[in-house]
């Protein structure tokens, strides 16, 4: 029984891809922003945002503690709706601290390590539980498309967050700035509440204690690793997301201080730039769509071709803003950064929907646990790869006494890495051959 419940159509998919927007949008503003603020208006050290990052994804190694419980209960929507407010609370109290952390006082630090911590839980209980909801309720054919689909919707509502926080921050002042920042907040959990509602019909008293949900043993999280790590396929594509979901993100943290820096952005300026990369990743996205690899329920190996070919333009447009680097401003970076995007994009959204084709091919009931375990696995790579790229260019910074020579530093490491993750995209033929019988083996269920 893969499927829990009736399936849901499209429309039901692009609900929840409206939550996956809500996520993104407040998600972009802890990350990005407030990045952008710290280490440029207060001169704060690279470092400081990129350990409250990692330390936000830290939080999220409690994800597949989230999908279980999610698995154990008989709705997942409340364990959405806790997360986003969890969310949306910890994003206006990250703004709040941004006063303190300037005067250097322990307060600050105190109330920005609590606003980071809430927006790891939100995100983890949140994030988890969606996306098991769609794998739980999504038939097998359309689980590639829908995890393109919430994916693209994601970026859409980081999309939107940047484009309207860039054209209202300046002329930058702190109080402009936690305006802004509340009022997306608010919109996003909104929006989010709305198109949950009624999506998840409770179940009568006879389906509860027949849904798979309600018979399986409850697993701790060292049982569900444990057995992850006794197959040697799971193995090999555990390392693969890790490997390049570290590349991924190691720009996070960098792009938008690196052009205050080198090309002397404004705040509106950069975080604008932010929405063209943004841009770009959705551009990505719907071209994988558009070549059917996401979608209608293709290959694997199809999947697996779009993953390298996003790992290896990622390379080269990262070995572009190395250059750009040290040519500086004449450097048409606007678009480097867009092609970038759009390779990130290309690589992301084969990645996820091969992550969503192993959480819900089996279906068993435990979709929650092994979306949890994929994405404390992500959130590792990405807590750490937005603190190595950080740290990378506060150490460059010091050791060469030139900014641009320590950016292009971590961005030509950062395309060395995405190479290496292509590399053991290409060696992962046993992963692919697994996910595809599983798919077969559902359709003719």
């Amino acid at each position: 029984m893969g499927i829990i419940g009736k399936p849901l159509g499209w429309g039901g998919i692009v609900r929840l891809g409206l939550v996956q927007s809500a996520i993104g949008a407040m998600v972009m503003l802890a990350t990005s922003l407030l990045n952008r603020v710290m280490v440029v208006e207060y001169a704060l050290p690279a470092a400081l945002p990129a350990g409250l990052v990692a330390f936000h994804y830290a939080v999220q190694l409690s994800r597949p503690l989230w999908g279980h419980g999610s698995d154990r209960g008989n709705r997942r929507t409340p364990w959405i709706v806790g997360g986003m407010g969890a969310l949306a609370l910890g994003v206006v109290l990250a703004v709040d601290s941004l006063a303190l952390l300037a005067q250097g006082g322990v307060g600050g630090y105190a109330m920005a390590i609590l606003a980071f911590a809430m927006i790891g839980g939100g995100v983890g209980a949140a994030g988890t539980s969606l996306l098991a909801l769609l794998a739980t309720r999504v038939a097998a054919e359309r689980r590639p498309a829908a995890a393109a689909i919430t994916w693209i919707m994601m970026v859409a509502g980081i999309i939107v967050s940047a484009g309207v926080a860039g054209a209202l921050l300046d002329p930058y002042s702190l109080p402009r700035l936690a305006m802004i920042v509340s009022g997306i907040a608010l919109v996003a959990f909104v929006i989010a509440l709305v198109a949950v509602r009624g999506i998840e019909p409770a179940r009568t008293a006879m389906e509860a204690a027949t849904s798979p949900l309600m018979r399986i043993e409850p697993e701790s999280f060292g049982v569900a690793i444990a057995a992850m790590l006794a197959d040697r396929d799971a193995r090999r594509f555990t390392l693969f997301v890790f490997a390049s979901m570290l590349a991924y993100s190691m720009q996070d943290m960098i792009l938008e201080p690196f052009a205050g820096l080198v090309f002397a952005y404004s705040p509106g300026e950069s975080t604008s730039l932010a929405g063209i990369q943004h841009g770009g990743v959705l551009a990505g996205m719907i071209a994988v769509g558009v070549g059917g690899s996401a979608f209608g329920g293709r290959s694997a190996m199809g999947l697996r071709r779009w993953i390298v070919g996003g790992c290896a333009g990622s390379a080269l447009a990262l070995a572009g803003l190395a250059m750009a680097a040290q040519a500086g401003p004449g450097w048409p970076l606007a678009l480097n950064v867009a092609l970038l995007g759009m390779a990130n994009g290309v690589f992301a959204v084969a990645a996820i929907g091969t992550m969503m084709a192993l959480a819900g091919a089996a279906g068993d009931g435990r979709a929650g646990m092994r979306m949890g375990v994929w994405g404390a696995s992500q959130a590792i790579a990405f807590g750490l790869g937005g603190l190595i790229g950080a740290v990378g260019v506060d150490w460059g910074r010091a050791a060469t006494r030139d900014d641009a020579a320590a950016f292009a530093l971590v961005f030509a490491g950062e395309a060395a890495l995405f190479v290496v993750a292509a590399a053991l995209a290409i060696g992962a033929t046993a992963r692919s051959t697994t996910i595809q019988h599983l798919e077969l083996a559902e359709l003719a269920r």
